[in-house]
């Protein structure tokens, strides 16, 4: 009896002895975290469009016969003669300009200061003179500079357009002339980003009428008085 039982109790340590020890899992789960990270898209930057016009109908100086010997020099033939395309270019108050093609002309303003920054705004113009009226349109507006100034470029868009006509009521000629400028900036700073755009527009918009009723009277007093210089050196050719 005591045999057998020792016995089982040997078979019974042997057998738990035997058996692999079964050890804690200590290995951690890992957990996974996804991201969603995006870019936001272009219709979700708040874009503050800008803008200024004018209009004015200006009388034209008379040429009669007596003192152009008997021919006339309309605004229209001024405007089709290199004079009058550099007239509408304002070239005296360039840094440079050059051609693109037989009627589109990049032009280099001088350097402005902005902030602590300078730029030189380049300008591509596209002139277009008919027996009917003259159209300058600007192509594009580019800043040149620093990196930090030439990475603005990126981030505002500008369109101009100057369109001249004219007409004779009479012995009288009349020049109308009619100017567009439209700036769109995109708003991706603080604090702005958190206002409203209107903020930003109101402001601009009556900066940009400012600029536009400045710098209007003084391009049209320019391009008369080209035309008047133009005039003389014909008559001094005949």
């Amino acid at each position: 009896m005591l045999t057998i039982k020792w016995h089982g109790r040997g078979q019974g340590c042997a057998s738990f002895l035997s058996s692999p020890i079964l050890k804690p899992n200590t290995r951690k789960k890992t957990k996974v975290i996804k991201l969603n990270i995006s870019t936001p898209s272009e219709s979700n930057v708040k874009k503050a469009n800008l803008s200024a016009t004018r209009k004015e109908r200006i009388k034209l100086p008379n040429y009669d016969d007596d003192c152009c010997g008997g021919k006339t020099f309309h605004i229209s033939e001024f405007l089709c003669h290199p004079s009058g395309i550099q007239a509408m270019l304002n070239t005296s108050s360039l840094q440079s300009f050059q051609a693109l093609d037989t009627n589109t002309y990049r032009c280099f303003l001088p350097k402005v200061q902005l902030l602590n920054f300078e730029a030189a705004p380049v300008l591509d113009l596209r002139v277009t003179p008919t027996n009917e009226d003259c159209t300058v349109e600007m192509l594009s507006c580019k800043f040149e500079g620093s990196e930090i100034m030439e990475r603005q470029n990126n981030h505002f868009s500008a369109s101009m357009l100057n369109h001249m006509t004219w007409e004779t009521n009479g012995f009288e000629s009349f020049l109308e002339v009619e100017v567009k400028l439209n700036l769109t900036l995109e708003i991706y700073t603080r604090p702005f980003t958190m206002l409203p755009v209107s903020s930003v527009e109101r402001p601009g918009n009556l900066m940009m009428q400012a600029l536009v009723d400045r710098l209007f009277p003084l391009h049209i007093q320019q391009l008369l008085q080209d035309y008047d210089k133009w005039v003389h050196q014909q008559l001094d050719i005949l």
